[in-house]
């Protein structure tokens, strides 16, 4: 680690007490932990609310996963650039400054009076996680000594990535049925506000390192990857053929070839290719593309499935999820505690594997299905499998790479989540509206479809067959999340090899 990376984090002050020094860097952990929370909290805190938006800006069934997708891709085509940044100026003030768009933005997000609005705080939301991640889990870094002290809170870091997904989901139902959508936004503003006044008093900051950021990297891997998503979800509406799919998939392909060669030319690339000649870290890659893949999926269609075919309330949604939460804490805390023993490769095979079988069980949903019946279950299972999963997969990604390219590596993990859930979106979304298409041709001929809206009631039986058609959509989703979900299993069982002993003392820093 180069002297930048393991300076103290916590500002010494004339006649710090060692009291004193522990009250800080439980000061900072809380600060790191809330950011954190914030972040993974956005990507997730929206979906209960997403049927409520839906109604109160008018958007259309393609289009409403845009609520989600403009975070996630600005989140992690950025993520690496906001890691360049950090180390060019400075880890605390780019925290900062993160924290400071993400309050702003939150606030512009929650006064939204129309749907351009509302996309471009949420794109807002995901440039400001992208400055407050890779920032955040430097300053942890620097905060607390390597050993117990920060494998102890990288627990506490590993589980806050485990279980604000579910808990999003948790705080947007309690908000979205007792106040408004807007507050799923609004919420941002107080929690932001705290960080930006005490950071000061929890970090110190580091020194700048030389180089230049690498621009032209980060617009063409961001335009690429929205293009291509926008292909992807453009092909639920219209023919695969359209131009409006076509289009935008070749110009983005485009743009994705046009970011390696310039990574490849670059003397300071944003992402240096050589990273990916370890198989740990490129497996750690792969499999959290399909864990965050598997995770949005599941948020997404269960919030719609749960609301829409069981006519759950939003508040009843929210707490729907808290079964996932509660398995993605306890076993996000069991990984951390046994990691060091057992080794990344056993735990990511375990972690996706039952993850898996809590899709395959999701799968058998349909019109009918009750809460804890057909959901209770299989959201427990795959909670506790994805806990299992997120301090391994850092390991797996770090293990044994130099200390300068630490935080490239950890960036890099965090953004295949974002892109492997906005892909998993995409593509799946258009699968299962697909199904939800053939399925509606064939129960209800001539039908207007799923989306029709009338102002005239709908006959039970009608209602029946619409109902039939999302679940059977939603469930072939599910099928083909469980099937990325083995492959991240057999990945992980046959190219990971990083023993206990290394992940032991292995730094788990950017």
């Amino acid at each position: 680690m180069t002297d930048r990376t393991v300076r103290p984090g916590v500002m010494p002050l004339p006649g710090d007490t060692a009291q004193a020094s522990s009250s800080r860097k439980g000061l900072a952990l809380t600060l790191i932990a809330l950011a954190q929370m914030m972040v993974v909290l956005d990507v997730s805190v929206v979906n209960v609310a997403l049927p409520s938006i839906q109604g109160a800006l008018g958007f259309s069934a393609s289009n409403l996963e845009w609520v989600v997708n403009a975070y996630a891709l600005t989140f992690g085509g950025l993520l690496l650039l906001g890691g360049r940044i950090a180390d060019k100026y400075g880890q605390r003030r780019t925290f900062m400054a993160g924290a400071a768009l993400l309050t702003v933005s939150s606030l512009l997000g929650g006064l939204a009076q129309d749907q351009a609005w509302l996309l471009s705080a949420r794109a807002a939301q995901g440039v400001s996680g992208a400055l407050i991640a890779p920032a955040a889990l430097a300053l942890l870094t620097s905060t607390f000594a390597e050993g117990a002290e920060r494998n102890k809170a990288m627990g506490v870091y590993g589980a806050v990535s485990g279980i604000g997904g579910a808990l999003g989901n948790v705080l947007g139902g309690v908000f979205t049925d007792e106040l408004s959508w807007r507050w799923v936004l609004f919420i941002n503003v107080p929690i932001g506000a705290f960080v930006l006044a005490s950071a000061t008093r929890a970090f110190r900051e580091s020194r700048p390192a030389g180089g230049r950021l690498d621009l032209p990297g980060a617009l063409s891997v961001t335009a690429g990857m929205s293009l291509v998503v926008y292909g992807l979800i453009n092909a639920a509406s219209h023919s695969w053929g359209s131009t409006g799919t076509v289009v935008p998939l070749a110009v983005g392909g485009a743009l994705l070839i046009a970011f390696l060669l310039i990574e490849a030319r670059s003397a300071s690339p944003l992402l240096p290719l050589r990273i990916f000649r370890n198989g740990n870290r490129s497996s750690a890659y792969a499999i959290m593309l399909a864990v965050g893949s598997a995770l949005i999926v599941l948020f997404y269609f269960l919030t719609l499935y749960i609301q829409i075919v069981l006519r759950f309330s939003p508040l009843k949604t929210g707490f729907a999820f808290l079964t996932f939460a509660v398995g993605a804490a306890v076993f996000a805390t069991l990984s951390s505690a046994v990691v060091a023993r057992v080794g990344p490769r056993l735990l990511l095979s375990v972690g996706t594997l039952v993850s898996a079988g809590g899709m395959f069980w999701l799968s058998r949903i349909d019109a009918d299905s009750a809460y804890f019946g057909s959901l209770f279950g299989p959201l427990l299972i795959a909670g506790s499998g994805i806990g299992l999963c997120f301090v391994p997969l850092t390991l797996a990604a770090v293990a044994g790479i130099r200390g300068e390219e630490t935080g490239i590596s950890s960036a890099l993990l965090n953004a295949s989540q974002q892109v492997g859930g906005a892909l998993g979106l995409a593509v799946l979304g258009t699968v299962a509206a697909t199904a939800t298409r053939h399925r509606m041709e064939k129960l209800l001929p001539g039908s207007e479809g799923a989306g029709s809206k009338s102002s005239r009631p709908v006959p039970p039986q009608v209602q029946h067959a619409v109902n039939d058609s999302l679940a059977h959509g939603y469930s072939i989703g599910f099928l083909i999340a469980g099937f990325v979900l083995i492959g991240a299993a057999v990945i992980a069982a046959t190219v990971i090899r990083v023993s206990s002993e290394d992940a032991a003392r292995t730094d788990v820093a950017v």
